[in-house]
């Protein structure tokens, strides 16, 4: 136990929960953003999508539970190996050495990745609190999760916030794919450009798609908030 503590808390071991963690939740997007495709085919078809999820909550529940573990190890593993490259580059560190020794997305990692943070925070405030504990308006007691989602984002400034967001979110996946991916050494110079292909365009997918939503709704719902 007392080695796997020692590992877990060394540089290569942040790296790999971090690459684990990221994997799992490369993998929790795809099946997210699938799920939040059914609001384009209308109120009925996303109500009964949500309240089929409320069919296997105890389900729901447990796999809750678990990406919240997910997200909390991301996180701290994350602010650790920032913190800890951050004293190793030490106060002489200039800013055009970084610059010839890493990429922009490598550099705003730490930063996309707090803002993200932030969203998630409101994300979970706005729509899965009132989907699973309490709605002020009572949309959610009569099953109309559609209404929840329209009235957010009728809000121009959730709606920016959410879109820039979600171009955050993309530039932190577009390095993260990358980096799972070189942590457990598959970075043959052959086969990783297209690994970086594959990377950039999942980015992409992400990005464009959980952006198109807001973007959606306010332009084709009457949003003026």
């Amino acid at each position: 136990m007392g080695r796997f503590l020692k590992f877990a808390h060394s540089s290569i071991g942040k790296k790999i929960t971090m690459a684990v963690t990221g994997s799992f939740l490369i993998i929790f997007l795809i099946i997210h953003l699938i799920g939040n495709i059914t609001l384009f085919f209308g109120a009925e078809t996303f109500n009964s999508y949500v309240s089929t999820l409320g069919l296997i909550k105890p389900l729901i529940r447990v796999i809750e539970v678990v990406l919240l573990a997910v997200f909390l190890l991301h996180i701290y593993n994350g602010s650790k190996l920032w913190l800890e490259n951050k004293r190793a580059r030490g106060t002489n560190y200039k800013v055009n050495s970084a610059s010839e020794n890493s990429t922009f997305f490598s550099r705003t990692m730490f930063l996309t990745g707090s803002i993200i943070l932030v969203f998630l925070v409101s994300h979970l405030a706005t729509f899965f609190w009132r989907f699973n504990f309490y709605d002020p308006m009572g949309l959610a007691d009569i099953h109309q999760y559609f209404d929840i989602v329209v009235y957010f984002f009728s809000l121009w400034w959730y709606v920016l916030f959410y879109v820039i967001a979600m171009v955050l979110l993309g530039i932190h996946l577009n390095h993260g794919f990358q980096s799972a991916f070189q942590t457990f050494g598959w970075n043959n110079k052959k086969y990783f450009p297209i690994v970086e292909k594959i990377g950039t365009a999942y980015a992409i997918i992400m990005a464009v798609g959980f952006a198109s939503m807001p973007i959606y709704f306010f332009f084709f719902y009457g949003g003026s908030q």
